[in-house]
């Protein structure tokens, strides 16, 4: 045998991701990995109006949210808990000691989010599980619980159904308002195994059938494997953080190289490596700060950043700029 596991291969997808699109990422932590990748390399991508996001009840409720243009969080969504207020609509990086810091850093995301999805071509969803958490006075599904005993909720576990009918009708609704939109959908391989193995993959695999039927249904929606690169590909528990759970950062690189050969082309490749490099230069960590070498270097780099902020004006590089200024 020449080769020692199964290997996927790329597919090259109609839909083409460019430094111009606009994309913006939603769902579960690994969403913000894709997303800080797509920042790093100076991608115009928003992440998260709502915080890590992890079941498709809570994300087709945020998307509801951001298409409904006139509505704001008010202070009565807010609760306090632990010397802090929160929303259940929220991850706890927006919670705050003080109520109308937390109400404007709620407000401020959401409608930053609106702004951004209007001028938007890409929609990057990211499911991390069917189960989601109810509160028991209003009925409604929680992002977050936010150390709230678990009393006070009523644990559901999304079927298959309910998920196709849930993102059926939000998908929907974003092709009437917004008709040049694609949407890519992928499924978490961070595992959820706090209620066991079995349930987490119980869980998983009510995702993967929901997103392949909506992938079938709707032609501006396609499906990313991550699950399927980090459970069958990187089969082996080097690629897992400490935690054996989180993939670490060798198989999100592995992850991220399979997503650039899916949704980039060429050009878009090669502007990577461009901005990758100079990246990498301000990464550099020189013995003589100011030694004649080290400022050479730095000018040949500023050099760089200024040619590729006058070919392409579009990308932003006021940061490599004052880097290499100092």
């Amino acid at each position: 045998m020449n080769t020692f596991r199964t290997v996927l291969h790329p597919e090259v997808s109609p839909f083409q991701i460019t430094h111009q699109s606009g994309v913006l990422c939603m769902g579960s932590c690994f969403a913000e990995h894709i997303a800080k990748r797509l920042e790093h390399f100076k991608f115009n991508s928003f992440l998260n109006p709502f915080g890590i996001v992890y079941n498709p009840m809570s994300i087709a409720k945020g998307l509801d949210f951001l298409l409904e243009n006139k509505k704001e969080f008010e202070e009565n969504d807010l609760f306090q808990h632990l010397d802090g207020w929160h929303s259940f609509q929220h991850h706890g990086s927006f919670s705050h000691p003080e109520k109308e810091v937390a109400l404007t850093q709620i407000n401020e995301a959401l409608n930053q989010g609106r702004q951004f999805l209007k001028t938007s071509e890409f929609l990057i969803l990211t499911l991390g599980t069917a189960n989601v958490f109810v509160s028991e006075k209003t009925g409604e599904a929680v992002t977050n619980c936010h150390k709230v005993p678990q009393q006070y909720f009523i644990k559901k576990e999304l079927s298959v159904d309910e998920m196709l009918i849930l993102l059926s009708e939000v998908i929907h609704q974003l092709n009437n308002t917004f008709p040049n939109l694609k949407i890519i959908t992928t499924v978490s391989p961070v595992r959820h195994i706090r209620d066991g193995l079995i349930e987490n993959q119980v869980s998983k695999s009510k995702l993967l059938l929901a997103l392949n039927q909506i992938s079938k249904q709707y032609s501006h929606v396609s499906y990313f494997p991550s699950y399927e690169i980090m459970m069958d590909d990187l089969r082996d528990y080097r690629f897992y953080k400490k935690d054996m759970i989180h993939p670490n950062d060798l198989a999100i690189d592995y992850i991220w190289d399979f997503f650039k050969k899916t949704y980039f082309a060429e050009n878009t490749i090669v502007l990577n490596k461009r901005v990758g490099e100079i990246k990498r230069a301000m990464a550099h960590r020189p013995f003589h700060p100011l030694s004649v070498s080290h400022l050479e270097f730095k000018k040949k780099q500023l050099e760089k950043v200024e040619q590729m902020s006058k070919e392409i004006p579009s990308l932003n590089f006021e940061e490599e700029m004052d880097f290499f200024n100092k």
